[in-house]
């Protein structure tokens, strides 16, 4: 009910992705900061671990968004995928944008893409028959749990890819 009337999203002429930059990763649930792109928990997610990758830079469209934007955006929607087996053991995956209102962007006036993890099983009675989504961590706790195991991805591949240089 808090996503349908709008609380927590500011005035229009306020961008919560934009206000998020300035935050503490704690406060403004950040797991990850990159040089043009950052991941953040989604705070209406449809599932637990709901991420969503966004630019820094307030763009509406992708289209218009620059090279290493996307780039670095597809990396983290990768290492949002491998952090989210790692801590949640995810069984798939939804990932994508929602451009424009018309098309489902609740926040369309800046772009940012979708990370849902996905389990056998995880749609039940509760959302159809309760109107309700049942979750199983605050998104605190979440939060630090993703932070944790995106860390930990980042090293690993660190440690592979100095491995493969030093092998060559």
């Amino acid at each position: 009910m808090a996503y349908i009337k709008g609380e927590g999203r500011g005035r229009d002429d306020e961008c919560p992705f934009c206000s998020i930059v300035d935050m503490s990763d704690e406060d403004g649930l950040v797991v990850a900061r990159g040089k043009t792109v950052y991941a953040v928990l989604n705070l209406y997610p449809y599932n637990a671990g709901h991420l969503l990758v966004v630019p820094y830079r307030h763009v509406a469209d992708y289209a218009d968004m620059e090279s290493e934007e996307i780039v670095e955006m597809a990396f983290f929607v990768q290492r949002a995928l491998r952090a989210l087996r790692t801590a949640s053991g995810a069984h798939g995956f939804n990932t994508g944008m929602n451009l424009g209102h018309v098309a489902g962007a609740g926040i369309a006036s800046h772009v940012h893409q979708h990370v849902v993890p996905r389990w056998g099983g995880d749609t039940n009675f509760m959302p159809v028959v309760g109107a309700t989504r049942v979750l199983p961590a605050l998104l605190g706790q979440t939060r630090e749990m993703l932070a944790d195991a995106w860390a930990a991805a980042a090293a690993a591949a660190t440690s592979t890819s100095t491995a493969e240089a030093e092998a060559e």
